[in-house]
Parts: structure tokens; sequence; C-alpha cells
């Protein structure tokens, strides 16, 4: 809190939600999202007024526009305060990095199936007007104009895609939150007058260095003034409010505004609301999703701490103000495509909050805090922030129960790491020990040390069932009737098991070759025009180097695609060696033609593919090791490459929501799968298929090589509800955990539902409105969801103990 003098009173009951915080979200949940005009208008404004300058510049005082001149709001009953646009859950529009898709989508956003955005004519009208000037200029357009056909080619045919960052911004990072909670934005700009100081003007790279850190101050002083208006806005509210208790929350609120995030944060009340600014205003310089928190609990710790000690604060105090920021999360939206939406819908932001792990030197790091966190996601129930623990073997039982009574109650959260994999992971790729130990989660699962990494997480959904079915069709898409690939032969022409294999490497080796020259276009397109001088001003190196994050300024820069349908191609793979080529169960030609047929005809040979051969997840080592396999020669091949900014490709294992597109772009395969059904989700099995329980859905799993996919990999797990009921059921699902992560894996997550609930809200959405579901590597409200995505949740194999 800001003084002893200036208090409010918390509206708490015990293992419930505040009536506080209760409001903010009854009346959040009340709203539906709207498509708003006015910082692309901003944008476009700024843009008109800096032609000429270097980009950078542009950028900086782009950013500056919009924060002095964007409409604010200070809502009643707010403890932390900032607004993303005028009304909640609204969306803005950032046209510098794509504008096409939305404007050829105008009429449809409100009849979407999944992810509906109200839009009045108005603001058509003035974003229309606004797009005019964007003409040629967008990072899509330039990242177009690098790409070769043949990569856009196997885009549009469905073998990979790189749609979140050649049409949108980058995201996916972890600033150095801590930093700005304890210098603020002056301390930077101290640190930034240092550097300057070392230039040399007649060197042509200080020459560039010295516009970079200019737009850093440019930008820094914006977000000052920026906390500043709320400051005013808040001492105006308190001039006229008449309610005593609103009255000093006002002036409370003014204080803190006045101080951070310019100043250091001295109190958790303040450290909160330099925070928010923090997540808010990286949110208005770009649309990049997947702003993750990190280590909540490690750096706000020593502000709870101090301020509990001192008796400034209670814990039910420290409580509300989190619930608050709980839902203030949940203001921040972003519009998508429609083709995005039924690849990851439910309005995510993927707002990866993670609590619990070891400090730099090994020591367990979980506190007080770690346990408030959990608290209030089981208290608010909303899908943001995305929580996530992460485990190790000093973890406490404690926690751990704690972490497995929240996962019970169905919010598909907290999600579990493994420090035991994801530390040596990192370390192996050159991240130091201690860096590696501080290690935080990004967006869906994606692990980096926050604050000093460029990770360009999610960076492409690559089809490894796509490229086996090309293996066998000699290169050319069967739906299509495109040669996409090489020409490797034909499953009617290959007279072994091994030539299948060598197939599918090459198809491997071709595709992900094409997928690192697009995603690399698409680096050098945000490098060249849309660098960001305040994200990159919190994220070490770049500040010293002179270099904004788009320009390989972090201390780490990698790229991580990540690979989609792991048990599908091991499912078909075991298949097609013992039934086909070990066997002779059914010959080449035969099973060629039923392929080709989508099983039409042969429904007797579909049946016999999908019984009578071993299956992805039930601890089988024949089908569990070519699963291993087929992951494994995609990572290793990801890994030869490097990008732009001087890092390293790395691969991962998850399909965000992607299994469901992806999935309908992919003839039938060997294992039985009919055409345009989806895709396995993550690195979990085929939903249905593991049948030996989640114990050896567990086992399975973990045989994968989890440290090599160090981008991350994702394990989804569906229990009945009545599974995890008492200590016994919690008992079961910790010990189910610490034997997963002791075999190795690197993540699981669990949805807690039954297929009845899900089912009843698909015909009843209204009175579901509030059901929140995992995914894939996030939650979301499980009726804003298209259909397929809906379905695909449905499908996941129930478990029980």
């Amino acid at each position: 809190m800001a003084s002893p003098a200036i208090k409010f009173e918390p509206q708490t009951t015990p293992s419930a939600i505040s009536s506080r915080a209760g409001l903010l979200k009854d009346r959040l949940l009340s709203i539906t999202p709207e498509i708003c005009y006015e910082r692309a208008e901003l944008i476009t404004e700024s843009y008109k007024e800096t032609e000429g300058m270097p980009i950078i510049l542009r950028r900086a005082k782009a950013l500056e526009k919009i924060l002095q001149k964007m409409i604010i709001r200070i809502q009643p009953d707010e403890l932390i305060v900032g607004n993303h646009t005028p009304k909640p859950r609204s969306s803005p529009i950032f046209p510098e990095f794509s504008f096409g898709w939305i404007e050829a989508e105008f009429d449809r956003l409100a009849q979407r199936a999944g992810d509906v955005f109200l839009i009045s004519d108005e603001c058509k009208e003035k974003l229309s007007a606004v797009f005019k000037y964007w003409q040629g200029k967008t990072t899509q357009e330039y990242a177009a104009n690098l790409m070769p056909a043949d990569a856009k080619a196997a885009q549009a045919n469905g073998v990979f895609t790189v749609g979140n960052y050649f049409f949108l911004g980058v995201g996916h990072i972890c600033v150095d939150y801590g930093m700005v909670l304890q210098k603020g934005y002056l301390g930077i700009k101290a640190d930034v007058l240092k550097e300057k100081l070392k230039l040399d003007l007649t060197k042509p790279e200080d020459l560039k260095k010295s516009q970079f850190l200019q737009a850093v101050e440019i930008a820094c002083d914006a977000a000052i003034s920026f906390a500043a208006r709320f400051a005013d806005e808040a001492e105006k509210q308190a001039q006229t409010e008449t309610n005593a208790q609103r009255k000093q929350e006002l002036l409370a609120i003014a204080e803190n505004c006045r101080k951070v995030p310019a100043n250091p944060a001295q109190t958790f009340y303040e450290s909160l609301q330099s925070f928010w600014f923090v997540q808010l205003i990286i949110q208005l310089e770009s649309n990049g999703h997947s702003i993750s928190p990190g280590r909540f609990d490690m750096y706000m710790y020593p502000y709870y701490k101090k301020d509990i000690m001192s008796g400034k604060l209670t814990q039910e105090q420290a409580m509300e103000l989190i619930e608050c920021l709980w839902v203030k999360f949940n203001e921040i939206n972003k519009v998508r495509d429609e083709a995005s939406t039924k690849a990851f819908g439910g309005y995510p932001m993927f707002q990866n909050l993670i609590v619990g792990g070891q400090t730099a030197d090994g020591r367990d790091s979980t506190n007080e805090l770690s346990y408030l966190c959990l608290d209030a996601t089981e208290n608010v129930r909303l899908p943001q922030p995305s929580l996530s623990i992460r485990f190790h073997q000093g973890t406490p039982q404690k926690f751990l129960i704690k972490s497995s009574e929240v996962a019970a109650l169905g919010l598909g959260m907290p999600a579990m790491y493994n420090d035991h994999v994801i530390i040596p992971s990192l370390a192996a790729r050159g991240v130091s020990l201690e860096d590696a130990r501080d290690y935080c989660v990004i967006g869906c699962v994606e692990p980096q040390k926050g604050g000093k990494t460029e990770g360009w997480h999610d960076a492409a959904f690559f089809s490894l069932a796509k490229c086996l079915e090309l293996a066998l069709h000699d290169g050319v898409d069967p739906i299509s009737g495109v040669q996409l690939g090489l020409k490797t032969g034909t499953l009617a022409t290959m007279a072994t098991f091994e030539e299948v294999m060598d197939a599918y490497r090459k198809q491997i080796e071709y595709f992900v070759k094409l997928l690192v020259i697009s995603n690399n276009c698409c680096d050098i397109a945000h490098g060249s025009i849309c660098p960001l001088p305040l994200l990159s001003s919190m994220v070490q190196d770049c500040v010293v180097k002179g270099k904004s994050l788009q320009e390989g300024g972090a201390h780490y820069n990698f790229t991580g695609p990540q690979g989609v349908g792991v048990a599908n191609v091991g499912d078909a793979l075991v298949a097609l060696k013992k039934l086909v080529y070990d066997e002779g169960v059914i010959s080449r030609t035969t099973l060629a033609d039923a392929l080709n047929s989508n099983w039409a005809g042969f429904e007797t040979e579909r049946q016999i593919m999908l019984n009578q051969a071993p299956k992805f997840g039930n601890d089988d080592d024949a089908a569990d090791e070519l699963a291993r396999l087929a992951a494994r020669i995609y990572c290793e091949e990801v890994e030869k490459y490097t990008n732009p900014r001087g890092g390293q490709f790395q691969a991962g294992l998850y399909p965000v929501s992607a299994n469901v597109p992806l999935g309908a772009v992919v003839g039938a395969l060997p294992d039985g799968r009919f055409s345009g059904t989806p895709l396995a989700d993550g690195v979990s099995p085929v939903s249905g298929r593991d049948i030996k329980g989640p114990t050896a859905a567990a086992k399975s799993v973990a045989k994968l090589d989890h440290e090599i996919a160090s981008n991350g990999t994702l394990f989804n797990q569906k229990f009945l509800p009545n599974a995890l009921r008492g200590e016994a059921g919690l008992g079961n699902l910790a010990a189910l955990i610490r034997s997963y992560f002791s075999l190795g894996g690197l993540h699981v997550q669990f949805n807690v539902i039954s297929k009845e609930t899900l089912e009843e809200a698909q015909r009843n959405p209204e009175q579901y409105r509030g059901l929140v579901v995992r995914v894939a590597g996030y939650s979301a409200f499980f009726t804003s969801l298209d259909k397929s995505l809906q379905e695909d949740i449905i499908a996941r194999t129930e478990h029980d103990f």
C-alpha cells in the first residue's frame, strides 16, 4: 500500500473471491468484445508526422503518441489501473503488421463460430481509411516479398505455417520485470545516459546505437507520462467522490501512479501497479501475444514480505490486490483472423505466470506468495493469467498437493513443468546454469530465461503427419495434387520399411529448410521495419549493445518452431512396420489404394490397421520407439539452423491447438485415421487410443526425447472429476506427476471435466459462460471456442485411477 494513512478495506471471505474482485469479474464477463480503431488512427497519425526519420525513432514516437492520446479509464472499484482500450476485452488494431485479413472479415467478425467481436459501421469506415496509408508498408508484405515460391506453396498446402509472425507481432517474451520494479524507467534512462557517453558518433555503428538509445529515452518518458495521466484521472475522480472509502482508494491510486513505473517500487501495492503498467504497455507497443509475467512469486516476494513484516499489509489485503490483478489480465484481448481462431480460439493471450521451482544456486524457491497465486487462481477462476508451476525433487509435498487441488477444479491450471529436464535442456543450448535454473515459461509451454531472451517461440506449426503423407506419395500432396516435396517414391514401390523411414527423413529435411527460410524472412521483416524500443529496454544486453530485440540485442536468441502429430506418425509407422512389412497382413498396394480412397471400400483393412498394431500411449516400446524416432528426426533437423539475430533454431513439440486445422489438410494415414480428422494434441496419444490408463500414457510420453525439444513439449491428460475427489484422489494425482517427471517428462496439464458437462455446455452455452477448460497450452472459456476445438476436447480420453 502507498502509506499507512491511505488504506483500502478488503472485502474477502475465506477460500472465495473477494466481493470487489467478484464485481470486477462479473462486469468483465458481461462484456462482448469489440474492435477498437483508436490505436490504428493514432499510430497512422504519428507515422505521417515522422516520415523520413529512422525507423527506431518512428516506433518510439508512435508509442509516445498512443500513450499520450488514447482514452484512459479508471473503472469503479478498481485498485490497479490501466486500460488496453476504452472498453475492457476489446481489441486494438495494429496495421503496421498486417490489415488485409481484417478488412476482408469486417462483416463476419460478429458471426464467427468462435472469438466473436462486434464492430460498428463507424469503426469499419475509420479503419478502412487508415489502411490506405499502410498499403505496401507492413511486415507481412515485406516478409512475403522475401519468401521463395516453394516456401509459400508448402504453407498454402498445410505442411507448415508461420502465420503468427507473418501477420502479427512477435511477443512470446518475459521481460525483466524485477529490473523495472527495482530501477523504474528513470533508472533505465540513467543506464541509457551512461551508454550514450561511451559513443563515438564518427563510428557508423555508434551512430546507429545513438538512435536506438534516443528511442528508448522517448519510450520510457512516454510510459512515465502515461502513468501520470492515470494519477491525474484518479485525483479528478477523488474530488467528486462522495464515498469516503473509495475517495481514499482513488488517492492511493494517484499516489502509486505518480511514483511508478517512473521510480523504484517501495511497497507491494506499488509493485503490482508498476508491473501492470509494464504488462499493459508492452501490448500497446505491439500485438505480439504471450507476454508472460514469468517468475512472479520471485520478483514480487520481497515487496510482499517487507509489507507483511512491517504491518503495512495483511495477507487478506494482499489476496484482494492479487485477485484484482488476476481479473485485470483478462481485460487484454486480441483479434485474429478467422482461420487462426480455429487453431487457437477462446480469446487466448497466453500470459504465462509461473511459481515455485529453484533459486539460481539450486535451492527450493517456493514461498508464501507461490501459494497465494494458486489461491487467487482458485478464487477468480478466469483463463488469465495462465498459471504454471515448476517441479523439482525438493518441491514441498504441500505445494504439489495444493497445485493438485487447483488442478482438480477443472480450470486446466496449473500446468506443471519439470526442472530436471528443462534446466539441462537449456544448458545444452548455451544458457548458463544459473540462468537455466531461473527459467520461466512463455506462452504455452516454452522455457526460457526471463529478461535475457528473445526466443521467437511458437515460430511455426510444422506437420510431421503431412511429411509422412508426402513420403508415402512421392512428394505429391494427395489432397491438392501438387508436387510439394521431393520425389522419394510411393508406398507401393517401397520394398522395405527402411525405405519408408528414409523417405520420411528426406521430406522432413526438405520442408524444415523451407520453414527456416520462411521464419527468417519474417525475422528480417520485424527487425527492419518494426523494432520495439520500450520492449527492448527491458531485456538485458539491448541497452548495452545499442540494439533492439528484433536486431539481436538480447543476451540469448532462439527461434522455436514446433512439430505437430507425433503420435499420429508413431502409430502410422508401427502399423506399417508390423502389419505390412514384418507380417504381410496387408500388401503395400492394397494399403496405398485404401489411403487414396480414404478407406472407402476398405473398412476391413482399416480395422486391422487400427486394432492389430500397437498404439502410442500404452507403454508399448514398439509404438513408443517409432514415435520417439519420428519426433527426434524433426528436432535434429531444426537445430542445424541459425536465425538473423545470431541465435539457434530449437524445436518444440506442441500444437497450441493447430492440431485441428492441420489435421484438416492431411489425408488418410496407415494407422486407420480418416482424412481431415484432428491430429494428436501435442505429445499426447491420439484421442481414445491410450486405453491402459493414465500411468501407461505418461510412461509412453516420457520415452520421447524431451531435452532435445528444448522449445517445449505439451502433454494433456483428461480426468473424470470423481477420480480426483478427496485426499486419495489428490494423492494419486501428485504421485502420477512425480512418477512422470522422474521418468523424464517435461510438462503435463489436466482437464478435469466430464464429457457430459462439455456436451451440455455446447447445447446451453448461456448457462456455461464461465466454464474454463484447458485447450492446449492455455485455458479458455469453452463456449467461446470454435466447435471443432470443442469436439477435439470432448474426444480426449477420460482417465480414472
